[in-house]
């Protein structure tokens, strides 16, 4: 079994009356990519401010490496890279200089760190931009910059939160490839998003924390199997009758239907044939129907139904 990285037991942070984080539990082991999942408001940047000694908390423990985080834990930290959703960088230095610049923080020896920078700026793809300033810079740019300058001096931990937002999807493929590659090279990851897809993507366990306290936990296969939907039917039809749409709510298999501007959408729970026998019966009844088309649950369906708030709230 895989050695923890982070291990997070009973943590409680209270902002006045706010509590942020309710008895928190997390285990991350070596090697992996962990989606951490939440509404905002959920205590997800809380937790990772705790698991970086940012932020003092009231209750529980957070070890990192095996050693509890200390504000002063620097052997600790120069082996943590973060890559925080709001861009951090110099913009009165160039693309070179800033990756020098963070990579120095850690890395004493220059020729060494000349190695990494140089390593760095190939990995996220910016050969050609080194000695441009962040402000010439594209939005997907900006943010592989922001990767290299957290990277940089090749950390066993990196935290990654939100680092596709607002960049085009050649850019979000880019970093998403280059984050498997940094875990395929060692490094554990922490990664938040609200992009579902990328979750599903990279991440092989995943955690969805609500008000403060860890609501689920698991592979992404494993949270799909914690819902009541197997199977989700779209189907366009024109002037279903009510009497129609109960009539469809109690076919077998079937626990919810919605009927909304001539799209019907049936939630199927178990069972082999939903679509035949649900198309049966619209061909049965002469109702007319167009475009149809079914899908597994999706992690949002997960994140949906578990919390009962869009990601984006």
């Amino acid at each position: 079994m895989s050695q923890p990285v982070v291990v997070i037991e009973n943590l409680v942070k209270r902002y006045k009356e706010v509590l942020a984080l309710d008895h928190l539990n997390l285990r991350i082991n070596e090697g992996e990519i962990f989606g951490l999942l939440g509404p905002n408001g959920s205590g997800k940047t809380t937790a990772i401010n705790c698991v970086l000694a940012l932020l003092s908390f009231d209750k529980g423990s957070v070890k990192v490496f095996g050693e509890e985080i200390q504000p002063d834990s620097y052997e600790i930290k120069k082996n943590i890279g973060v890559v925080l959703q709001n861009v951090a960088v110099f913009e009165e230095l160039t693309v070179f200089e800033n990756i020098d610049y963070f990579c120095g923080l850690y890395v004493r020896d220059k020729r060494l760190r000349k190695q990494y920078v140089s390593e760095a700026i190939e990995f996220v793809g910016l050969n050609e931009y080194t000695k441009f300033y962040p402000k010439k810079l594209s939005g997907g740019l900006l943010r592989r910059l922001n990767i290299a300058c957290g990277i940089a001096h090749k950390p066993k931990l990196i935290i990654l939160d939100e680092p596709t937002v607002a960049v085009d999807p050649q850019s979000r493929n880019r970093i998403l490839e280059g984050i498997q590659n940094l875990n395929a090279q060692g490094a554990t990851i922490i990664y938040t998003s609200h992009y579902m897809e990328e979750v599903e993507q990279i991440c092989g366990r995943i955690a969805i924390i609500d008000k403060g306290r860890k609501i689920a936990e698991g592979t992404n296969e494993e949270l799909k199997k914690m819902i009541k939907a197997d199977e989700k039917i779209h189907i366009d039809v024109v002037g279903l009758s009510e009497g129609q749409l109960a009539d469809i709510r109690k076919l077998s298999h079937v626990y919810q239907a919605d009927y909304t501007e001539n799209r019907l959408t049936i939630y199927c729970n178990g069972g082999k044939h939903n679509l035949v026998r649900i198309l049966g019966y619209l061909q049965e009844n002469e109702v007319s129907f167009g475009r149809v088309y079914t899908e597994l649950p999706t992690l949002n369906d997960v994140f949906l139904e578990i919390t009962g708030k869009e990601l984006r709230d």
